[in-house]
């Protein structure tokens, strides 16, 4: 496994974790199809079905993570989320999140949670 794939998959942990701390349910993880893959798809305890993408920075690494959520990106995640639900039968409201997660120097993550980043 890749240095890069673990880092990620690391990432992804530390947001599934900070989202079940505050109540949310893991629906899927790393869910794949022919249009991309869904980080995480979370049931907030509100009922809302939401689409997380994860991205981690390192320490000093220029701009924000939520910049690489760009335009052609987002169609691809709002390509995969459709056929998610088209799969799943369900009829909850949905929207896309972005989790930003910070590697410090000192080797622990901090995660920046934003709702609704993007239609």
């Amino acid at each position: 496994m890749s240095r890069t794939k673990r880092e990620g998959d690391r990432g992804e942990a530390a947001v599934a974790a900070y989202l079940e701390a505050r109540g949310c349910e893991i629906l899927a993880r790393q869910w794949r199809c022919r249009q991309g893959e869904l980080d995480l798809v979370v049931r907030t305890p509100e009922g809302i079905l939401c689409f997380v993408e994860v991205k981690l920075r390192s320490a000093g690494a220029i701009g924000l993570p939520r910049e690489a959520v760009d335009g052609r990106k987002q169609a691809r995640l709002r390509d995969a989320a459709a056929l998610y639900l088209s799969t799943c039968e369900t009829d909850a409201p949905a929207r896309f999140d972005v989790a930003e997660v910070y590697a410090e120097d000192d080797g622990n993550l901090r995660v920046e949670y934003l709702e609704d980043a993007f239609t």
